[in-house]
């Protein structure tokens, strides 16, 4: 699988984009799939997870929760994030990642498919 990530750029404090990881080479529609990201000498955190279904389960860090939305369209092999009210803490490469099963986890250990990341950059 390929995963490939796109939607990220420079937006003003406040701002909305729409990342998008679409997946190629055969379907995700049975893999859960995360949202990472990794700010500049920070670690790798999770952001958002969805189950195999969609509009399934979902789960979102905190610092995300109400501002960030993630969900899945099967038929087009496709994973989305739509993010609202961004900020500057924000700022960061936002990696979609495909889980070995069904379900989601905030552990990254658990994916074994990984786009290339998108750059987000939020000014203030």
């Amino acid at each position: 699988v390929q995963l490939q990530a796109s939607g990220g750029g420079l937006v003003q404090t406040g701002g909305s984009l729409r990342l998008s990881c679409a997946a190629s080479g055969r379907t995700i529609s049975n893999n859960g799939m995360g949202w990472f990201r990794r700010a500049p000498d920070k670690e790798r955190e999770f952001v958002a997870g969805i189950t195999w279904r969609g509009g399934g389960s979902t789960d979102y860090a905190d610092f995300v929760k109400g501002r960030f939305t993630i969900s899945r369209d099967n038929a087009r092999n496709t994973v989305y994030l739509q993010m609202n009210s961004l900020k500057p803490e924000d700022t960061a490469v936002y990696y979609c990642a495909a889980a070995r099963s069904s379900w989601y986890s905030r552990n990254p250990e658990i994916y074994n498919y990984w786009g290339q990341g998108t750059q987000v950059t939020v000014s203030s």
